[in-house]
Parts: C-alpha cells; structure tokens; sequence
C-alpha cells in the first residue's frame, strides 16, 4: 500500500491574452509546489487561453454580430497546439520537478477551440487530455463537444488520476465511467466558483470513495484586456472569478478550502488507505451495484467528422 503524499490545488489568474506568460506562470506555481512536497499539483478549467467570463461573442438568437467574430477570432489566436510552446514550458516544469500536473487549456484544433484537461507525468511529459463533452450554456457557442474517446485516468505510484471538468460534474453516466475506471484521485477543473460547488464535490467524494481535488481561478478585469465584453462590469478591481478551490477526502472530509481570498495554492496530504476504508460501506461500481437492474454502456470510439478508407 502507497504511503501517504501531499497534492496541491493551484488557484491562480490566467492572463487571457498571453497563453505563453500564463505557461510560465503555471510552471512557476508547480515548481513552487513541487517544492513543497507536492506530488500532484491540480490547476484550473481553461487557464492557458483563458475563460471568457461575461462575454457573449455578439451572438443575440439568430444572428451574429461581427464584433462578436472579432472576439472570436482572438481567441481562437490565444488557444494553444498541443505541439507548441506552452505544452513545452510545462513538460519542462513536470521533468524537473517529477511532478504529475492536471491543467486546464483552451485546445485549438483547426477552425474549433475545446475546453481540455491536459496530463502531464514527470519526465513523460504530456500524457493524455480530456476534451469537455459538454459545454455548458453559451460556452456551446465557442468550445466544440468532445467524444468519448478523451475520458482516460492514469495509474501513478500514489494513485490513479482522472479530470472532469466544471459542469461535466453534474453528468452521473460520465461519473461512473470515472469510478468504474478505478480513479482515486478525482481532479475537477472549474469556472464554478458558487457557493454550491463545495457540496458538488462533497457528494462526488462521497459517492466515488475517492479524494477531489477542484481548482478555481481568482480573477479580477484587470488580468482581461480592454476590449473584452465584460457583463459584470470594467471596475478594473472587479472579481471576475473569486475562487472557491478545494480538497476533499473520500468520506467527504474538507481538507483545504474553500478558499476565496485571492490566488493562493491550497495543500493536503493524503492517506491512500482512506479509499479502501471508504468503500468498505459504498462502491458504486462493486458491491453497492446493481448490474441485475443498471447497466452503462460507454462508447469511448473517437467520432470524426470525416473518415479516410
């Protein structure tokens, strides 16, 4: 059985227009970390590219405004390849450190932008990514839908690693492919920064037997650039995001967090032990299911739009 080992959660601001600066922010915060003992370090949804909170695109019911393409089409220039500099900075941060690192981007493939949970394993550098399956609300205007075959979880030394990102949480079919998977460490990357979100990941805790570990930036206007349509207002002291970062323990246990001071790294240690005393009385996906009456079937087969045969 794995010894106990320390995570980190990063509540750190994205600067939305410069993904590179915002790389090196993020390794810089994982260096930090990593020097503080932390094996794992969780950073939030859609920080390198950023989240363009309180912006509409120009996209009234039935049309399209062409300041709203123009809004568009720089953010479509701030999202990153997975081939290019940033994913670099922060493969170079992981293999220094040996650290396993959950960070939030915007994914730019073509002419689309997902929302993407990259993996990063220490000298292994980028190991896998989870595109968002389901953007929620006018985030379905920007960020395209990813498929079932980005739903990976990664078995480390200390425990096996998976990412569901903000409102993904809400879906139960995609939390059970996730238990079903075995993941202990249970990564959620998130723009939700309401009071309600600590009681989401209670309950995920609670239901998986496993730890979570959410990551919320806290963000003010000032890190936005002028231009950007702000519904919330250009007071550059605006809090755009206000955190709300947090770890949690397998029987629901807040171990860190909530905190909504301001950009801060929130840390725990965490005993593997604790999982297997959790699922002594609830496994959802083992003695606590119901095969006989429930079944999931998951469809994990990528789905492109055109196939070459």
């Amino acid at each position: 059985m794995s010894a106990a080992f320390k995570v980190a959660v990063a509540q750190i601001a994205s600067l939305p227009d410069d993904s590179l600066a915002t790389a090196e922010k993020a390794a810089a915060t994982l260096r930090e970390a990593a020097g503080q003992g932390a094996r794992l370090v969780v950073f939030p949804e859609a920080l390198i590219g950023g989240y363009p909170k309180g912006a509409s695109f120009g996209a009234p019911i039935g049309m399209r405004k062409p300041e709203g393409r123009e809004a568009f089409a720089r953010y479509h220039a701030a999202a990153i390849d997975l081939d290019g500099p940033e994913v670099a900075v922060i493969a170079e941060a992981t293999a220094e450190t040996g650290a396993f690192a959950v960070i939030g981007v915007i994914e730019r493939d073509g002419g689309t932008v997902y929302c993407t949970a990259l993996y990063f394993d220490g000298a292994k550098g980028l190991v896998g990514k989870h595109r968002k399956l389901m953007p929620t609300a006018g985030e379905r205007l920007i960020w395209g839908f990813g498929d079932g075959s980005t739903m990976p979880v990664f078995k480390t030394d200390f425990g096996t690693i998976g990412a569901v990102i903000c409102w993904e949480n809400y879906m139960p079919a995609l939390r059970m492919h996730m238990y079903h998977q075995g993941v202990t460490i249970y990564c959620a990357p998130t723009a939700d920064d309401r009071d309600t979100w600590l009681g989401t990941m209670q309950h995920i805790a609670l239901e998986g037997r496993c730890f979570v570990l959410t990551a919320c930036q806290h963000i003010t206007r000032a890190a936005y650039a002028a231009d950007h349509e702000s519904a919330l207002g250009d007071a550059p002291d605006t809090v755009m995001m206000r955190g709300g970062s947090a770890i949690v323990s397998p029987l629901g246990k807040v171990l860190a967090g909530p905190d909504f001071s301001g950009e801060t790294v929130l840390y725990a240690t965490l005993d593997p032990v604790d999982v297997a005393r959790g699922k002594f009385d609830f496994d959802c996906t083992g003695h606590y299911a119901r095969p006989d009456v429930f079944q999931l079937t998951v469809d994990t087969q990528p789905k492109k739009a055109v196939r070459e045969a």
